[in-house]
């Protein structure tokens, strides 16, 4: 539990401090609404399908991007 608390605490310092990271925690936030835009939609076409594919992707891709500046922070930190 006490790993969790380091980790929120990070990230929030990072959202305070780091702009790259800031932006990235945007980016991801946008991604999880629009993929719930298209979850909730009473009938999903295949474009729905295809564009909810692609958007995970980009979140993924920015989620990977956002742990990694945790690892270079918590590196250097430790250093």
């Amino acid at each position: 539990m006490e790993n969790h608390t380091q980790d929120e605490s990070l990230k929030a310092h990072l959202m305070a401090s780091d702009e790259r990271y800031r932006s990235l925690a945007q980016q991801h936030t946008k991604y999880c609404r629009l993929i719930d835009e298209i979850e909730t939609k009473a009938r999903v076409t295949p474009e729905d399908e295809l564009e909810e594919h692609r958007l995970k992707k980009l979140k993924l891709s920015v989620k990977d991007q956002m742990n990694q500046i945790i690892a270079q922070y918590k590196h250097t930190s430790v250093s």
